[in-house]
């Protein structure tokens, strides 16, 4: 079944539902489209390693780094949790959870969360001690949120609590209803003043008052088509990314694009698939699709600046803004260095071999990549 092949390859996007698990239909064919091959080409970027560290592997799970307060806070699928030095790499502490884990991490500086195996939320404080710990109703796949006083989960049955960031008591929950077909990546969660931004299998974002939880607007942003379950995936990929005042997302067979925070009303969206997620700064909006074509929209017009093809089905994560430009990582653990204004290609580095699949984040002035293989690792340009 091509549809089902395809997904399987998309990393970190294995399809999965209930009724379906280890059927035959998931088998590993090799790609239908070989990944581009890496052409030699002259730096017009200097890029250095700032430091790195090993922290553990992802397994089959995504793992993203999170920036707060100086820090950079990460974690591994067996229970290893970090904080580091933003700038120089110092590790501040290193801890392990009492349990393996499944996502993170989440943090504002004072709240370390992320989620243990069978749904287990563990939080802790800035100086790594367990300050609580509470259970889902299922699978947490996605890093929790934190900010203005939460801790925000949603689990694989589609609740989204939230929890006080300092007692772990429950704040309110929200339920939505699973699509039959979901990816097995789930879509993130972003806090971002008095709003919680979630995306949402189904391809719909939503927008929910921090202190009740009610809905503040909720729209779709990729709409569930075709024939069968799997041409209807249209999951939200990634975390929606907030920009002055406006809030962008990309679904899964489906569109991006960017809404008015407050009222949710479309500044404009364009079709485009993407399993992995978005970047965006004050003037573009990046996204790879799932062929491995990167594009920069106009971040106000959504009017295409560039897109470039040099990359092709080489599994790239979502993609970061950083300083003249964007960056983005592969399958093979390298990491693209694109111009924001063209897409010309004007560095790359290697790390470990393995892929990244966790999105990247600024750190001050450095730009940091988790690998599956669980290597940290932050680079400065110039």
């Amino acid at each position: 079944m091509r549809i089902a092949v395809k997904l399987a390859y998309v990393a970190a996007a294995v399809v999965t539902m209930a009724a379906l698990a280890g059927c035959s239909m998931f088998h590993k064919d090799p790609p239908k489209n070989p990944p581009a091959t890496l052409t030699e080409f002259k730096p017009t970027l200097t890029v250095h390693k700032a430091w790195s560290m090993s922290i553990g592997s992802s397994d089959d799970f995504s793992f993203s780094p999170a920036y707060a307060e100086g820090s950079v806070f990460a974690a591994a699928a067996d229970g290893t949790i970090v904080r580091l030095a933003a700038g120089s790499g110092k590790l501040q502490w290193r801890i392990r959870a009492e349990m393996p884990l499944t996502a993170g991490v989440g943090s504002d500086g004072s709240t370390v969360a992320v989620a243990g195996e069978k749904g287990i939320v563990l939080a802790y404080d800035g100086e790594g001690k367990l300050r609580w710990k509470a259970q889902s109703t299922s699978e947490i796949l996605s890093a929790p949120a934190v900010g203005s006083g939460l801790v925000v989960v949603r689990s694989a049955d589609d609740k989204i609590v939230a929890y006080d960031a300092e007692s772990g008591s429950k704040r309110w929950t929200v339920v939505r209803t699973v699509p039959a077909l979901t990816l097995r990546t789930t879509p993130g969660i972003t806090i971002d003043r008095q709003t919680v931004f979630v995306g949402l299998p189904g391809g719909h974002l939503l927008a929910l008052f921090v202190n009740s939880g009610a809905a503040r607007w909720e729209l779709a942003v990729g709409e569930p088509r075709g024939a069968t379950e799997l041409e209807r995936v249209a999951d939200l990929s990634g975390a929606p990314t907030v920009i002055n005042g406006d809030v962008c997302a990309v679904s899964f067979q489906g569109r991006i694009g960017c809404f008015d925070g407050g009222s949710g009303n479309p500044l404009w969206t364009k079709n485009l698939s993407s399993s992995v997620g978005l970047g965006a700064d004050e003037r573009f909006v990046f996204a790879a699709d799932e062929h491995g074509v990167l594009s920069a929209y106009a971040r106000e017009s959504g009017s295409n600046a560039w897109t470039s093809k040099v990359l092709g089905y080489r599994n790239l994560s979502a993609p970061a803004s950083f300083g003249r430009a964007v960056a983005v990582g592969d399958y093979q653990g390298y990491v693209h260095f694109l111009s924001r204004e063209d897409g010309a290609m004007l560095a790359r580095v290697a790390t470990d071999g393995s892929a990244i699949v966790a999105a990247p984040v600024v750190a001050g002035d450095d730009l940091v990549f988790q690998t599956r293989g669980g290597t940290l690792a932050a680079y400065t340009a110039e």
